[in-house]
């Protein structure tokens, strides 16, 4: 083995040092820090009625979790395809064991029903979207997650609010310390509840005096019906339903802001999934696309909007729909799947969003994420290249995009 230098192996010994030295301090403040915070919260929590006794044995020894911010910092690479995200949510299999559990639950599901007029296929597919029908429920402790969280700058607020809900759900005898496991974000239970959520809408169904919506099913639905009836859904509706739009259609009709009778709708030549007219009913409803035009388009009613109340994500709550509907027996969807469906990377999403600024289209900060703003500098950009104004970010869309960029240079 060669020999190390003596003056090399005594800079070496000597930087290690002086690491340890500036780090050791380091960590104590940090240690210090969180300490002086978890003071402030039991200052809180006191204040807010919980027992001392709660406090301590949930405060005590706490640090924060490394992983869980982690994965509050992680970003997807690539954009989420409609499809690829309906084929890991609507599978077959997730398809047979909720027909199977609605089966098995009918008796129980239908005493929820007579309470809250929730219709059970919509419970099962939320049950299965949210914990796979209970079978992962997160291994997070929720009260380290969220103190990690509230104690982060960034959302700390609002999860310090989540905290404190989560020790008065432990303080009132709900579920135990040991027992109250989690998503990292802190959601809870076989409905991934937040604790704000459980505060206001978890129920004891089966009259046990807890609500328990980690073991107890009876609790599991009673709440989730509890939650959605209390917002407004309604049991003698559907979610919506795929359809069919005819040519020339006006896509400046299309979003949820935009709402119509189905007389309305039937009349600009909308039609259902295998042609058919669309039903005679009092509803109204909105058009969306959550595959860009080329995809299948949807005519969205009031529960859908409820479904967007539990989840802000458009696939999410197409997904929640369809699932009930395929539980329930109907058919998959009628438009064909693209023989290839390719995602934007968030580089080239950043790059779309930095070149419509060029372009004069304000999508905003140029973060590699699909929201509000780029989708309509997108429908922007499409409207003045007079292509169906969806607001879906395609690769084609970027190449048109990337040629109108260097169009307009050439004209500078």
């Amino acid at each position: 083995m060669a020999r190390v230098p003596f003056r090399t192996c005594s800079l070496a010994v000597l930087a290690v040092a002086l690491a340890l030295l500036f780090l050791a301090p380091a960590a104590g403040a940090q240690d210090a820090d969180f300490e002086a915070w978890l003071n402030g919260v039991r200052r809180d929590a006191k204040a807010a009625g919980i027992s001392q006794a709660t406090i301590e044995a949930a405060l005590t020894g706490l640090n924060p979790i490394d992983r869980v911010l982690e994965l509050d910092r992680r970003q997807p690479e690539f954009t989420r395809t409609f499809w690829s995200y309906l084929d890991r949510a609507v599978t077959p299999a997730r398809i047979e064991r909720g027909r199977e559990l609605l089966a098995e639950h009918g008796e129980l599901l239908g005493r929820v029903q007579r309470r809250y007029n929730v219709q059970p296929r919509y419970l099962v597919a939320f049950w299965g979207l949210e914990s796979n029908f209970g079978k992962y429920t997160g291994g997070f402790s929720v009260i380290g997650a969220l103190a990690t969280l509230a104690y982060d700058a960034r959302r700390g607020a609002f999860f310090r609010a989540q905290l404190l809900d989560a020790l008065r759900i432990i303080d009132q005898g709900h579920i135990g310390l040991a027992e109250m496991e989690g998503s990292w974000a802190g959601a809870m239970g076989q409905l991934q509840f937040i604790p704000s959520t459980f505060v206001g809408y978890a129920v004891d169904f089966d009259g046990d005096g807890r609500r328990n919506i980690w073991t107890d099913l009876p609790d599991v639905f009673g709440s989730a019906a509890n939650y959605l009836s209390s917002i407004g859904w309604r049991g003698d509706e559907k979610w919506g339903r795929e359809v069919r739009l005819p040519d020339g259609f006006d896509w400046e009709l299309a979003g949820l802001k935009l709402r119509k009778p189905i007389a309305e709708w039937r009349r600009l030549g909308v039609r259902r999934a295998d042609g058919g007219a669309l039903p005679v009913a009092d509803i109204s409803g909105a058009i969306v696309a959550p595959g860009g035009h080329k995809g299948p388009v949807f005519l969205v009613y009031g529960n859908f909007h409820k479904i967007l109340n539990w989840n802000r994500s458009l696939l999410y709550a197409i997904a929640v729909g369809h699932l009930a509907d395929r539980i329930a027996g109907r058919g998959a969807l009628r438009t064909a799947r693209p023989a290839k469906e390719e995602p934007l990377s968030r580089a080239q999403v950043a790059e779309m969003q930095d070149l419509l600024a060029q372009l004069g289209f304000d999508a905003g900060e140029p973060d590699g994420v699909i929201g509000s703003r780029t989708r309509a500098a997108l429908r922007a950009f499409q409207r003045a290249a007079k292509v169906p104004p969806d607001g879906y970010p395609t690769p084609d869309l970027l190449s048109n995009i990337r040629r109108s960029a260097v169009g307009a240079d050439s004209t500078n």
